[in-house]
């Protein structure tokens, strides 16, 4: 599956493993992205029109906006 055909904003487009960028709550204003492993999936629905929320390995949560490297071997 190409990157580009999967959507951040659908939760079923989001897997654990996935390398992504999120943007933070405090970052919204300035859009400033963070990049990380997802850690969980925190969003219950099956998608948001901001964007998953996810928590990162490195702790930090956001809404997911790009992704980036879904090979998770």
């Amino acid at each position: 599956m190409e990157n580009n055909t999967l959507d951040g904003r659908k939760r079923k487009d989001v897997q654990i493993g996935f390398l992504v960028e999120i943007v933070q709550k405090q970052d919204q204003q300035s859009g400033e992205l963070t990049e990380g492993f997802v850690k969980r999936i925190l969003t219950k629905s099956s998608n948001h029109p901001h964007g998953i929320k996810v928590l990162l390995e490195t702790g930090e949560v956001g809404r997911v906006k790009n992704i980036i490297d879904t090979d998770i071997d």
